[in-house]
């Protein structure tokens, strides 16, 4: 398939998860990658796996809070690949679970700084490369815990992740001029090693399972193909927009 073919892409949050899934989708699909995350040895594995699949993957490890790596992945991207087309910022941590009253500053600032500030100096540096191509699509992971509904304990990682979607609207307007997309994705419930630890018994897997509308949770496949779509050219007048693909949590009473 060939809906990514020849573009140039940086997706972080890349060693595991949603991240993991969209990278191997978008090399299926023709993207060249750089992949990003803190833990080498894992984007090594997928590096070698896009590869076996006759793939093109390049790994660079790193933490997305640091400006400096921002910057690097970028230029990877360019110097490698001769541009920058598609960046899809997933990187993301929960953080410790706790009532607002007794979260510590340091577990808020560690999550506004991965998933707000890190998406942030991502797209600081993502928008002059892919201006300089002619235009590109930028995506955030976003949820819709902040969005549509409010979980008890998650006031960090709430925050940072409505933050996202503000970003993300500044940006669709300040470039879509230039032929930048920018939109968010909102998953649900996803199998996914955090959430995982957010759930970690039987009881409390089937209880979120419960929350959504198809009573279960998606997989990191499901979430990759709808961020394929804001990717590819088949979402070429969608900008601003905050794609929900949460199995109908959002919307459940029952």
């Amino acid at each position: 398939m060939t809906q990514l073919l020849g573009k140039s892409i940086i997706v972080t949050g890349a060693s595991s998860g949603i991240g993991r899934a969209a990278a191997l989708l978008f090399a299926r699909e023709g993207g060249r990658l750089v992949a990003a995350a803190r833990r080498q040895a894992e984007l090594d594995d997928l590096v070698g796996e896009i590869a076996e699949a006759g793939g093109t993957a390049a790994a660079l490890a790193g933490d997305v809070a640091d400006e400096a790596y921002a910057k690097a992945l970028v230029a990877e991207a360019v110097g490698r690949f001769g541009g920058l087309d598609v960046a899809f910022n997933n990187a993301v941590i929960i953080g410790e679970m706790s009532p607002a009253p007794d979260m510590t500053l340091d577990n808020w600032s560690k999550v506004i700084a991965t998933n707000l500030t890190g998406a942030f100096l991502g797209a600081k540096h993502q928008i002059p490369a892919m201006a300089a191509r002619g235009g590109g699509s930028v995506i955030f992971t976003s949820t819709f815990v902040g969005h549509t509904a409010g979980m008890p304990g998650m006031a960090a990682y709430a925050a940072s992740k409505a933050g996202l979607i503000g970003l993300m609207q500044v940006l669709a307007v300040e470039n879509g001029a230039r032929g930048i997309r920018v939109n968010a994705l909102l998953p649900g419930g996803t199998d996914t090693a955090a959430a995982a630890e957010f759930a970690s018994s039987e009881d409390a897997r089937a209880f979120v399972r419960g929350l959504h509308a198809l009573k279960r949770i998606s997989t990191p496949e499901e979430q990759a193909r709808s961020a394929l779509y804001l990717a590819s050219d088949a979402s070429s007048f969608t900008t601003g927009t905050t794609l929900i693909v949460d199995g109908g949590v959002s919307i459940n009473r029952t």
